[in-house]
C-alpha cells in the first residue's frame, strides 16, 4: 500500500473533532469577525474625534496631546479590563496622537 492508497482525515480548519462542535466554532468565528469589524470602525471613528481634538488644543495654542487626560484613559481601561487594558488603551492613544 503506497502514501496515496490510505485514506486520512482531512483536519477540519476549525481545530474541532466532530461536525456539530466545527459549526459551533464557525458560527462564532463568524460572530467574531462581525465584532472585529464594528470594533476596527469604532476605532476609526475614536481617531477621527481625537484628531478633531488634537487641532482645536493646537489651534489655541494648547499642546496636541493632554497627559492627564491620556492617564485617566490608561486607568479606566485598567479597572474594566485589568493590565492588558492598559496595553489596549495604549495602543488606541497611540494610533490617535501618535507617539509622543
Amino acid at each position: 500500500m503506497t502514501v496515496t492508497d490510505r485514506t486520512f482525515p482531512i483536519p477540519d480548519r476549525t481545530g474541532a473533532r466532530t461536525d456539530e462542535a466545527a459549526t459551533v466554532i464557525d458560527g462564532a468565528r463568524e460572530r467574531i469577525d462581525a465584532l472585529d469589524d464594528r470594533i476596527i470602525g469604532l476605532v476609526q471613528e475614536r481617531m477621527a474625534v481625537s484628531a478633531v481634538i488634537q487641532d482645536a488644543r493646537i489651534a489655541s495654542g494648547g499642546r496636541r496631546v493632554n497627559l492627564s487626560r491620556e492617564n485617566e484613559i490608561l486607568g479606566r481601561f485598567r479597572d474594566a479590563l485589568g493590565t492588558p487594558g492598559t496595553s489596549l488603551a495604549m495602543t488606541l492613544l497611540e494610533l490617535s496622537r501618535g507617539r509622543i
